[in-house]
């Protein structure tokens, strides 16, 4: 039976300021070999600099919704989600995804998803994914390496966390969503996985060979919640 792999795809990995090329050359000729082993992929994108640039401009100008906010949260990571769609031409269906909680063709190797309405970020989409497809593992790919115990920004002492329960990481992320909010898997989505019984990987995409630890059932850097 072949096996279908959810990657959640940060923007700040697609477009930490510019255009990341060689880590999307990169990402794309991993993705590819392991669809030559028969393997299928969803991968949601999420919005990066272009969304933050974009937020910050509105705010500056007017005074935004919550909502309004996620709108063009959800714009900016549906043109990083067409990037993607044509960088892999052939081996993607031909249209992004939006609602990934309906049932969607998947005659080609991999599916990209996108947002579909405002209320959390793209994590909640790679949830929805997950359980349309019957998948038990997501795969959450950014710029941080662990889950840490607080943030190592302002704590220099802050612990990584390798392995978590639900309830645990749970107790370490704010109760709600807000647009930007920074958080390894938003509150949304933290919950429905949980219900789901889903198991998450939070990891760096960087180096890519991390990555392909993770895909090869290897030991890899990273935290599990499960």
């Amino acid at each position: 039976m072949e096996e279908t792999i959810v990657i959640s795809l940060g923007g700040s990995l697609i477009i930490p300021d510019e255009l990341d090329i060689n880590f999307l050359k990169e990402f794309r000729t991993l993705i590819l070999s392991q669809v030559a082993k028969g393997k299928k992929f969803v991968i949601i994108t999420g919005g990066g600099k272009i969304n933050r640039k974009y937020n910050e401009a509105a705010k500056e100008i007017t005074n935004p919704s919550h909502e309004d906010l996620d709108w063009i949260g959800i714009a900016a990571l549906k043109l990083n989600a067409e990037l993607l769609r044509v960088i892999f031409g052939e081996y993607a269906y031909k249209e992004v995804i939006s609602n990934l909680s309906n049932k969607f063709p998947f005659e080609k190797s991999i599916i990209i998803g996108s947002a579909y309405k405002p209320g959390s970020s793209s994590d909640l989409d790679a949830v929805l994914a997950a359980k349309t497809v019957g998948a038990k593992k997501i795969i959450n790919l950014s710029n941080i390496d662990y889950v840490y115990d607080s943030d190592p920004r302002t704590n220099p002492d802050a612990k990584k966390i390798e392995n978590i329960s639900w309830i645990d990481y749970r107790t370490l992320i704010p109760a709600d969503w807000t647009p930007r909010l920074n958080s390894p898997l938003d509150p949304v989505a933290s919950k429905m996985a949980e219900e789901a019984g889903l198991e998450v990987m939070i990891m760096n995409g960087k180096p890519i060979d991390n990555l392909v630890q993770c895909l090869n059932g290897e030991k890899f850097q990273g935290t599990v919640i499960s």
